[in-house]
């Protein structure tokens, strides 16, 4: 049974599933526990080039995608999630830990479906925000140029998410990233799924957050290096408390935001 369907509006269909059908996530989709469908955006264009942007309103510099080609194609992916959720996707208050997500937006848009656009403008993308996201159906718009018209992002109220403080071509990068990062904790994907709550940003167990410890493997010495004693004893208890202490100093000395965010909660 598939639990998560997204669908990409994009000017490269060909750039999807691209690593996404591979490894686990394409195990997964061949499985049908995910779908994936793409639409190009140009197939909604009307006039005879397929003009999908325009010079922008107040002058300057590069292109803006057209708010009416790129409703056409949402309205059209909308048609495709069509199975409803019996219930919506649980809010912030609603049993769960703060959400990172705003109130929902397109209610009807098939099973709980959230639409995204991907811009250097958005929310930053997150493990909390992936943990909301995997719950519901998705619209990706990957945008192109200089963006999109501010009036569709409005319209259709979307969630607009950055994947960082850097500057890519367009959204399907980004878009990948997303999709990865939500399959892998789906049901099925990963055979031993108790292996996601010592990751880094994990929320499910007293890791709490933080960034994930160091790992080692056989030989237990290479090129002068041993592994720590610790991890050779067997003693369950002391590598626990090893791995937790490991943890919270990678995560002081590289992320001291994560850090000093782990500490207001305690």
């Amino acid at each position: 049974m598939t639990t998560f369907s997204a669908i990409a509006l994009t000017l490269f269909p060909e750039m999807f599933p691209g690593p996404l059908g591979h490894s686990l996530a394409g195990k997964a989709l061949e499985k049908g526990i995910w779908s994936l469908e793409t639409l190009n955006i140009r197939d909604f264009a009307t006039d005879k080039h397929k003009t999908v942007d325009d010079s922008p309103f107040g002058g300057g510099t590069g292109m803006v995608m057209k708010p009416d080609v790129l409703d056409s194609a949402i309205e059209h992916a909308k048609t495709l999630l069509s199975d409803p959720l019996p219930n919506p996707p649980p809010q912030a208050g609603e049993g769960m830990s703060e959400s990172p997500l705003p109130p929902l937006s397109g209610g009807g848009l098939g099973r709980g479906a959230q639409i995204i656009y991907f811009t250097p403008r958005g929310i930053p993308m997150s493990q909390a925000l992936v943990e909301d996201l995997k719950n519901q159906d998705l619209i990706l718009l990957c945008g192109r140029f200089e963006g999109v018209d501010q009036r569709l992002i409005d319209h259709h109220d979307m969630l607009e998410i950055s994947l960082g403080d850097f500057i890519l071509s367009g959204g399907e990068i980004a878009a990948l990233a997303l999709l990865d990062a939500i399959v892998r904790l789906l049901p099925g994907v990963i055979s031993k799924e108790s292996a996601l709550d010592e990751e880094s940003f994990s929320c499910h167990t007293n890791y709490g957050g933080l960034l994930e410890y160091p790992h080692y493997t056989r030989p237990s010495v290479w090129n002068g290096r041993q592994v720590p004693d610790v991890l050779l004893s067997g003693n369950h208890e002391h590598i626990s408390a090893w791995r937790l202490e490991q943890a919270k100093q990678v995560t002081k000395a590289r992320r001291p935001d994560l850090w000093e965010k782990i500490k207001k909660k305690e």
